[in-house]
C-alpha cells in the first residue's frame, strides 16, 4: 500500500462542489491514488440507480450463469466449453474507478493468467457439486488465496462496465466534466480523462461500495458472524470448520472444508447472503475515505498560518523539522480551540478510525505547505502509517509525524512502530502525536518514560505531543472553572 503524495480528487480537480456530488451519487474518489472502497456485486440488486439495480445486477447475473452453463457442459479442461468460459473469466485490471489498493497510482494488478485458471479450476469443482448459483464467485473470495475484495471490484468493474458507463454519463450530462475519445472495443467513445492518469474516469455510485479491510482479505465476514450467536450456531452444525481456518496460512483447508458437498458450500452461500448488504456510510465516514478532502482549501482560508519566514532559510534537516514542529502545534491549537476535534468523531458520537486522524493531520499539514508555497511534500501512508515529510528534491532531510489515538496501543505505537518506521524511512527525527479521545489512562506516562529512557541511551528520542481531541461542550453550555 503506497502513499498519498497528491490528493487532488474529483471535486477539486474539476471544481465541483461535494454537496453537488452527493447529490448526484457519486463517490469523490482521489486521482492520483486509489481510494480504499471497492464495489460489492452484492450491493448492487440494492441500488437506487436503475443502471446498477437493473444493468449492473443483470449483467453481473448473466456473465456467471453463463460461465456455470459453459463449466457444466464441458467435458475436458481445455476443451471448447473450457475456453469460452476462460475468455468470460477474463477480469484483467481495469483501474478507471480510481478504487482499490493501488497505493501511489490508480494501477491495480487485476487476475493474471496463473489466478484465472486456479479460479476456473475451483468453479468447475464447485459445480461439480451440484451448485448453480451464480454468487459462487463471492464465496470463492473467502479461501481462494489471492482473490479478495481489490480483485472482486475489478473484475465486477470489468463485468458492468456498460453500466457504469450509462450512469456516467447521465450524470456527466448535468456536471460537464471535460471528456475526451477513447477507443472501447474498437468504437471511439467520449469518456471524463483522468488527468493525473491519462485514462478514462468511470463515475461510481457511493450505494454499490464498501470499505476495504486494510489486510485485503475477509475475515472480518468471519468476525461479524461470530458476533451473531444464531448465525454462529447454524455454522458450528454445518461449515464452522471454515471460520475456524480463516487465516492466509489455512485457506487451502478452509477451501477443502468448503468443498466437501454441495450443502456445506450452500451454507456458506447463505451466511455470506446474511451479511447486511449495507454500503459505506459516507455521511459518518469512520475510516476517513472522503472528509478530510474537503478541509484542504479551508483551513489555509479560514485558520490562515503563516510560514513564510522559512522561506528565506536553508531547508536542511533542522529546519524542516522546525516547520514540522510548527505545524503540529498548529494542528493541536485546531483540534483543541478552533473546533477541528469534530471531524474527529461520527456523526453518532462515535469516534472515527485511527487512519480518519491520520488523514486530517495530512490534510492541514498539506494546506499549509502549499498555502505558504514551501518546497516540502508531505506525504500519508494509503492505509494507517505516520505522516512523512521530506524536500521534494530529496530524502535526506525527512521527518516522520506518528499519529496514535488513545484508545489504541499508544506504548508499543511509541516504543516499536514508529522506530520501524524511522529505520524504513531512514530518519532519525519524528513526532508521536498523541490524540486523546478517551480511554487514555496511564499511557501519556508511560511513553513518557519511554522517551526518557532513549533519551538516557541514545541522547534522542521522538517528541511526544498531547492532543485533546475529546468531545467539547458548547461555550454556552460549559460550567464555569
Amino acid at each position: 500500500m503506497g502513499k498519498i503524495t497528491n490528493p487532488a480528487s474529483i471535486s477539486s480537480e474539476f471544481h465541483i462542489s461535494d454537496e453537488l456530488l452527493k447529490e448526484f451519487d457519486v463517490v469523490n474518489v482521489q486521482l492520483a491514488t486509489d481510494t480504499l472502497l471497492f464495489i460489492d456485486p452484492m450491493l448492487l440488486v440494492y441500488s437506487k440507480h436503475p443502471e446498477m439495480h437493473t444493468g449492473a445486477a443483470e449483467e453481473f447475473r448473466i456473465r456467471f450463469e453463463t460461465i456455470i452453463k459453459l463449466l457444466t457442459g464441458s467435458k475436458v479442461k481445455g476443451d471448447v466449453a473450457w475456453r469460452s468460459a476462460e475468455k468470460l473469466f477474463d477480469f484483467s485490471e481495469l483501474s478507471w474507478t480510481c478504487l482499490g489498493y493501488g497505493g501511489n497510482s490508480v494501477r491495480g494488478s487485476g487476475f493474471g493468467p496463473e489466478l484465472t485458471a486456479v479460479s476456473m479450476d475451483t468453479a468447475s469443482q464447485i459445480i461439480g457439486l451440484g451448485v448453480q448459483d451464480a454468487d459462487l464467485f463471492m464465496v470463492m473470495a473467502l479461501f481462494e488465496e489471492g482473490i479478495g475484495p481489490d480483485r472482486i471490484s475489478d473484475a465486477t468493474t470489468k463485468i458492468i462496465f456498460k453500466s457504469l458507463m450509462a450512469f456516467s454519463n447521465r450524470v456527466n450530462d448535468t456536471l460537464k466534466i471535460p471528456t475526451k475519445l477513447y477507443k472501447i472495443n474498437g468504437i471511439e467513445t467520449a469518456m471524463i480523462c483522468n488527468p493525473y492518469s491519462g485514462d478514462p474516469l468511470l463515475l461510481v455510485p457511493r450505494d454499490i461500495v464498501r470499505d476495504l479491510p486494510l489486510a485485503k482479505d475477509w475475515s472480518e465476514i468471519a468476525h461479524a458472524v461470530n458476533q451473531n450467536e444464531e448465525l454462529r450456531d447454524r455454522l458450528n452444525a454445518n461449515i464452522g470448520e471454515i471460520w475456524a481456518t480463516m487465516s492466509k496460512k489455512r485457506k487451502a483447508e478452509m477451501k477443502k472444508a468448503a468443498l466437501k458437498n454441495e450443502e456445506a458450500f450452500k451454507t456458506l452461500l447463505e451466511m455470506l447472503r446474511e451479511m447486511e448488504p449495507e454500503p459505506y456510510d459516507f455521511k459518518a465516514d469512520r475510516n476517513g475515505e472522503s472528509f478530510w478532502t474537503k478541509l484542504l482549501e479551508s483551513i489555509p482560508n479560514q485558520f490562515p498560518f503563516d510560514l513564510s519566514h522559512f522561506k528565506k532559510q536553508e531547508l536542511n534537516l533542522v529546519t524542516v523539522q522546525k516547520i514540522v514542529h510548527e505545524i503540529v502545534l498548529q494542528f493541536r491549537d485546531l483540534v483543541e480551540n478552533k473546533g477541528l476535534w469534530k471531524e474527529l468523531w461520527a456523526d453518532d458520537d462515535t469516534p472515527r478510525k485511527e487512519k480518519a486522524s491520520q488523514r486530517l493531520f495530512y490534510a492541514v499539514a498539506y494546506s499549509y505547505c502549499k498555502a505558504n508555497d514551501i518546497d516540502l511534500t508531505p506525504e500519508a501512508d494509503a492505509g494507517n502509517g505516520p505522516v512523512d515529510f521530506k524536500l521534494s528534491r530529496g530524502s535526506a532531510s525527512r521527518v516522520l509525524v506518528e499519529i496514535k489515538l488513545s484508545t489504541g496501543t499508544v506504548v508499543h505505537g511509541y516504543e516499536t512502530q514508529l522506530e520501524i518506521y524511522k529505520r524504513a524511512e531512514d530518519t532519525e527525527r519524528a513526532i508521536f502525536l498523541v490524540v486523546d479521545i478517551g480511554g487514555m489512562g496511564r499511557k501519556l506516562d508511560d511513553i513518557t518514560r519511554s522517551r526518557a529512557a532513549f533519551i538516557e541511551e541514545n541522547g534522542r528520542a521522538s517528541e511526544i505531543v498531547y492532543v485533546d481531541g475529546r468531545q467539547k461542550a458548547s461555550a454556552s453550555k460549559r460550567k464555569p472553572e
